[in-house]
């Protein structure tokens, strides 16, 4: 068996560990903002507050703000969102084409905004 085939495996299952069941998820509203592009205005969710914490730290991102037990706003009016299997991003400004260029390259399914 080659490390292609189960390094991926194994990075899911470190990961579900360090996780874990037991801690609260909810949304994670932040400024999404890096070399190529932003800034964004995104909610993510699911995600724990440990993941909103390094998102709002990641790259130039800003003002990351938890909200344990909560959505994301789907009243609010929505650019399209990056659903990536496991959370979904809200993406609330920007130019939908960028954002599913971008979308597609973290491996996400992108929703058009109706």
């Amino acid at each position: 068996m080659t490390t292609k085939r189960w390094l991926p495996g194994l990075f899911l299952v470190l990961m579900s560990a360090a996780i874990g069941d037991d801690e609260p998820v909810g949304a994670c509203t932040y400024v999404q903002e890096n070399m190529f592009a932003g800034p964004f205005d995104v909610c993510q969710a699911p995600v724990t507050e440990a993941a909103c914490t390094e998102l709002g730290q990641t790259d130039d991102n800003h003002d990351a703000s938890f909200a344990e037990g909560a959505e994301c706003d789907t009243e609010r009016e929505t650019v399209g969102i990056c659903d990536l299997g496991d959370s979904r991003q809200h993406y609330y400004t920007g130019d939908a084409f960028g954002l599913e260029i971008g979308c597609g390259f973290q491996g996400g399914e992108w929703i058009a905004a109706e």
